[in-house]
């Protein structure tokens, strides 16, 4: 099984288990040891993950690590556990950093089974950093985030891939965190920067108030608008052109025969109608807008290139009223993602557009 889906398997079982997971061994039995073997380690054999990992340090004797992974023979990862409900952002990780110090482990892991933070020793030469450069959440990733969690994986481990790309990873992701929070809460100098664009008036305290929510709903406004028009973008057929209408018959994915549902046993709902103009929109940077169809059946709803059953683009699982999915070929299996809200479907962009190109 990929690591994708293994890690999708794990984020569905905590989201019904959560309510149950409620000290450190909990966490640890049910998602840091399923984690770790979802990396393919063997979380049974002591020679690749030893847990309570001790090791003295100066004057301190017999302290412990959770768990410590090793890659052939050579410790190369250390794993601070903390329980499910704590807060990482005011976690103290002292033992983590103490032992990362003292041995040659390059990479070290603090996580309560919902959150894992990467840290290694960018800033400072054996000295871990106070900041991670990677954080993975098992109930909020997406395909980026999954690529990065792979060159963790046992199968490709390896340091110095790891660490070329870590500094990078770490500013872009603080760099989209800064961003995140501006949008939320515009800081007074960019309001004003703004501002004195289109404004000619003394920039006063009281002129900046003002401002400040027309040009936070401006900033979200213009980001709805870009999705919209990437959406009409995709859409721009020729009018009147049938090779652009959607195909409403049931289609099954692969080599399998198409159903025998009748149209009156099949309703399409304005969602899959949605989710089907996303996809459309998002691989229209590989292939024509027309060439992409929407077939509907009555489990799922899936998304064809050229028509044909035998070029699955994806499959919408909108059927639930509790979780909603999309299905993406990878790798040769077929993963499911749930998605929380219908505009996750952007997250997997790299995968839809890999599907794509595949066909080409």
């Amino acid at each position: 099984m990929e690591i994708a889906q293994k890690i999708a398997t794990l984020a569905s079982r905590a989201r019904e288990q959560l309510d149950h997971i409620v000290n450190e061994e909990a966490t640890k039995n049910a998602m840091v040891m399923p984690f770790i073997q979802s990396l393919g380690y063997d979380v049974f054999n002591p020679t690749e993950v030893l847990p309570e990992f001790t090791a003295d340090v100066g004057l301190k004797k017999g302290e412990k690590v959770d768990y410590a992974i090793k890659n052939d023979g050579v410790l190369s990862i250390l794993i601070e556990c903390k329980p499910r409900t704590t807060d990482l952002a005011d976690a103290q990780f002292s033992q983590l950093y103490r032992y990362f110090n003292c041995t040659e482990a390059k990479f070290a892991i603090l996580t309560n089974g919902i959150e894992y933070r990467f840290y290694s020793d960018l800033d400072d030469t054996n000295k871990l950093d106070n900041r991670p450069f990677f954080t993975f959440r098992l109930t909020d990733y997406n395909e980026r985030d999954i690529e990065e969690l792979k060159k963790f994986a046992k199968p490709v481990f390896n340091v110095d891939t790891i660490l070329s790309t870590a500094n990078r990873l770490k500013y872009t992701n603080l760099a989209m965190a800064s961003f995140s929070k501006m949008l939320k809460e515009p800081p007074r100098e960019f309001i004003k920067f703004i501002a004195q664009d289109f404004f000619d008036g003394r920039m006063t305290q009281q002129v900046l108030d003002e401002f400040t929510p027309i040009i936070r709903d401006a900033m979200a406004q213009h980001i709805k608008e870009q999705v919209s028009l990437r959406l009409k973008q995709a859409l721009a057929t020729t009018s009147g052109d049938e090779s652009g209408a959607v195909n409403l018959q049931s289609i099954q994915m692969d080599s399998e025969e198409p159903s025998q549902n009748t149209d009156d046993e099949i309703v399409t709902t304005q969602e899959e109608i949605d989710g089907y103009n996303m996809v459309r929109a998002i691989v229209a940077s590989e292939v024509a807008p027309e060439r992409v169809f929407m077939r509907d059946a009555k489990s799922y709803c899936a998304v064809l290139l050229d028509d044909n059953n035998r070029k699955p683009i994806c499959r919408l699982h909108f059927n639930s009223k509790i979780l909603k999915r999309i299905e993406i070929r990878q790798d040769n299996e077929s993963v499911k993602h749930d998605l929380n809200v219908l505009t996750d479907i952007f997250n997997h962009r790299d995968a839809l557009i890999a599907v794509v190109k595949g066909y080409e």
